[in-house]
């Protein structure tokens, strides 16, 4: 299979191919950006593999007259800036031992003993210059047929590195387009659960928030459920509303959003647990608290924007496995585009300091009841 797409042709990209070349060595195309290609999918980073050490980079570099910076030399990685674009690139490499994240490598001229270090297979292709697909782990046909699976042995490479346990979830919902997942990969998952407890809880936080900014989490979120990987990530979540929030989402054209979808599923201290930012954990409370609330689709608007105040309805009718009420949608929207008329210099001198400030709520409250009906002078008319 040859990969068809505008950006490798790119100067810079078939530069860096070029100098490789030139001094005697090669340079492939290798994980996300290969993978996506294949799969018609949009890519972003473009991650580079050689059979060059890094000294034999830089001396590369230098010769082609391209900056090299070892940004991670010790590893194998350098950054070569071809025309202001910086690609990252790694000497093959081979695992000799394995510390959870970290790991003891040897660099390697041999492709295939990189392949056998990653984690899954449609993770382990190459492209070269020409965009020719090299498989050296039979990930091709796992990737056409968006199938999640270990390279070679799912334990082995879960005890390498725990935090597989939720790039195997996350990289599932991603790609399986709600095929079944693997087996042979979710019994390994099964048995090595505890390994989750030892991971930093911001790792965990980013695979979950971007699991549950795939098209559709919930298959994957379910299988969770089956290995109790999820209770040992968020204790005390449900996802019973997860699947009706994402049918609603598509039925309303509603963005994926990982916070929305996080309070669809509930659980205890999700700020703790999952490390969520600030403003992350104060949205998160908010939706959780206006759902369970009785404050009606204008007010939502009014006090939140339309978007927010969608984001709750969605989540009312998900918990209720009900259809979105179009009619609260569009009070939402007309709630969000209310303006207050009352300010506070029109209850001056009458109203100072507290009491000032307890009239403005009142009439703000009257306002909102009204529908947003009420006028200026008719608020003041009817102020005490």
């Amino acid at each position: 299979m040859r990969i068809d797409a505008p950006w490798l042709a790119a100067a810079p990209l078939q530069a860096v191919f070029s100098a490789f070349e030139n001094a005697g060595y090669r340079a492939w195309l290798v994980g996300g950006a290969v993978r996506n290609a294949v799969l018609g999918e949009p890519v972003s980073d473009l991650d580079l593999a050689t059979n060059a050490t890094p000294d034999q980079m830089v001396k590369l570099a230098q010769a082609a007259g391209i900056k090299a910076v070892p940004t991670g030399a010790d590893h194998g990685t350098m950054t070569l800036v071809a025309d202001g674009v910086p690609h990252e690139i790694t000497t093959f490499r081979r695992d000799v031992e394995t510390f959870g994240r970290r790991a003891t490598v040897e660099f390697t001229h041999e492709m295939a003993e990189d392949a056998k270090r990653r984690d899954f297979t449609m993770n382990a292709l190459y492209a070269g210059a020409d965009g020719m697909v090299i498989d050296p782990v039979g990930g091709l046909p796992d990737a056409l047929a968006r199938r999640v699976r270990f390279v070679g042995d799912a334990s082995q490479r879960i005890a390498e590195d725990y935090l597989r346990i939720l790039r195997f979830f996350r990289f599932y919902a991603q790609y399986g387009e709600d095929r079944g997942i693997d087996a042979e990969g979710l019994a390994a998952v099964a048995d090595h659960l505890d390994g989750l407890e030892g991971l930093a809880r911001e790792r965990v936080g980013a695979e979950v928030r971007r699991l549950l900014s795939a098209p559709n989490p919930a298959p994957a979120i379910a299988a969770m459920v089956q290995v109790g990987a999820l209770s040992r990530v968020l204790p005390g979540a449900d996802m019973r509303a997860l699947a009706p929030l994402v049918h609603l989402e598509r039925q309303t054209g509603t963005p994926p959003d990982a916070v929305r979808r996080l309070a669809a599923l509930g659980g205890d201290a999700p700020r703790e647990h999952l490390r969520l930012s600030n403003a992350d954990s104060a949205r998160l409370d908010l939706l959780r608290h206006e759902v369970g609330a009785t404050t009606d689709a204008a007010a939502l608007g009014y006090r939140h924007g339309a978007i927010t105040a969608g984001d709750i309805l969605l989540l009312r009718a998900a918990m209720l496995e009900a259809p979105l009420d179009p009619a609260a949608m569009a009070a939402a929207s007309v709630g969000a585009g209310a303006v207050f008329p009352i300010k506070a210099r029109d209850l001056m001198p009458r109203y100072q300091g507290p009491a000032l400030g307890a009239q403005l709520k009142a009439l703000e409250q009257r306002w909102i009841a009204s529908g947003f009906a009420l006028t200026r002078q008719e608020l003041l008319e009817g102020a005490p």
